[in-house]
């Protein structure tokens, strides 16, 4: 068994690192300052086009729209490295996999002016009475004539407030329910929705409330097939689990660097902090979890590559992964002591950030029903194999 990375793997990596370190670890100081949500549009294009001269552009868009496809244990690779910044940054060239079913007209008119950064979009299937439960959905589409009217309202959208068009789930059968009689829609923003911006606790993800109120499209945005909307919806959700994993191992090597760091030039009575065992313990507890962390989420991404059913072992990546990024950036939050407590640094804007990714695409709780699902009706052996 072979742990070490490829030759190409390890240059992907280095080329990532330097792009961080080269574009987006001096707008640190900058963004921290100013308090922003997220990059403003311009610059972060402006970014992207940089990250295009890097080589990065569409990592998981095939190659035929003018992606990379790269193997998802490469992209994994790559988002440690960006998420060592908390400069909030997207790769441009991707677009929402379920984009892909769209028909020749509708890839002309959403899915290659998304990919290459002039439009974008956001994906619409939580509501507030339906969250872990997608099937509970109330949206609802009825026929008028030949278009569709959508009535109904959506939140905790990502992008939500800046997409000039939104991919929406919506009920078209109420008889056979959500899960066998929804469909999915692509509406524009100029057709008559309207979103509201959440606050929240991490401000460095504002996602929002989408309204549709008698908004009407004609039967050329159906995406896919008429009741086919729920097993859509499906291709996307948990389609980033495996890519928030690795984010999460970017914050808490990041965090866990800024610790050490601290604790052998922080002195007090007279040593360093890291002297004291109380440091020196969370430190080596904080390795320990991100090391077992890193492992889980490559081999999640491992497992997509081959083809694998990946459901269980991207869940137990997610739910590990997660939550051991909260423990190392509290551990390394309170190795900083008051510093860390400022908006001077990072920590405290990841302390709160963090918090969501044990909540959006898929819960902690969701981890742990598909985990023992799993042993419990012999899908899986135990230790992790296909039954």
């Amino acid at each position: 068994m072979d742990f070490d990375l490829s030759d190409e793997q390890r240059d992907i990596r280095d080329t990532a690192r330097a792009f961080v370190t080269k574009e987006l670890l001096p707008l640190e100081e900058e963004f921290l300052r100013s308090g922003m949500v997220r990059l403003p549009r311009e610059q972060e294009r402006t970014l992207q086009a940089k990250a295009r001269e890097f080589g990065f552009w569409g990592m998981s868009t095939p190659e035929e729209y003018g992606g990379m496809a790269l193997p998802a244990l490469t992209q994994a690779l790559i988002h440690i490295e960006v998420a060592r910044t908390c400069v909030p940054f997207r790769f441009g060239g991707e677009a929402d996999n379920i984009l892909y079913a769209a028909d020749a007209a509708q890839q002309e008119e959403y899915l290659k002016p998304t990919i290459e950064g002039r439009r974008l979009g956001c994906f619409a299937l939580t509501e507030p009475g339906a969250g872990s439960d997608a099937a509970a959905i109330r949206t609802t589409a009825r026929q008028d004539g030949g278009d569709w009217v959508i009535n109904g309202q959506k939140t905790f959208i990502s992008n939500g407030d800046d997409a000039d068009y939104a991919i929406v789930i919506a009920v078209t059968d109420p008889e056979r329910g959500a899960r066998h009689g929804s469909t999915a829609f692509l509406v524009d923003r100029d057709a008559g929705w309207s979103s509201t911006p959440i606050p929240t606790m991490g401000s460095w993800h504002q996602p929002a409330t989408l309204f549709f109120d008698q908004v009407r499209v004609p039967p050329g945005k159906v995406l896919g097939d008429v009741g086919a909307g729920f097993d859509l919806a499906k291709r996307w959700i948990g389609r980033g689990r495996h890519v928030i994993s690795a984010h999460c191992v970017g914050i808490a090597e990041r965090c866990l660097r800024m610790a050490v760091d601290y604790a052998n030039l922080r002195e007090t009575f007279g040593r360093a902090i890291g002297e004291n065992q109380a440091v020196q313990w969370m430190i080596a507890d904080s390795e320990t979890e991100l090391e077992a962390a890193r492992w889980l989420a490559l081999r999640a991404a491992w497992d997509v590559d081959r083809g694998a059913d990946a459901r269980h072992s991207v869940a137990m990546a997610k739910l590990f992964c997660c939550q051991m990024v909260g423990r190392v950036v509290d551990r390394a939050l309170q190795i900083h002591g008051g510093m860390g407590y400022t908006k001077e640094l990072p920590l405290e804007g990841w302390y709160r950030a963090v918090r969501a990714m044990r909540i959006f695409e898929g819960t902690d709780e969701i981890q742990r029903l598909i985990l023992s699902r799993d042993l419990l009706r012999g899908f899986t052996r135990i230790g992790g194999h296909l039954a």
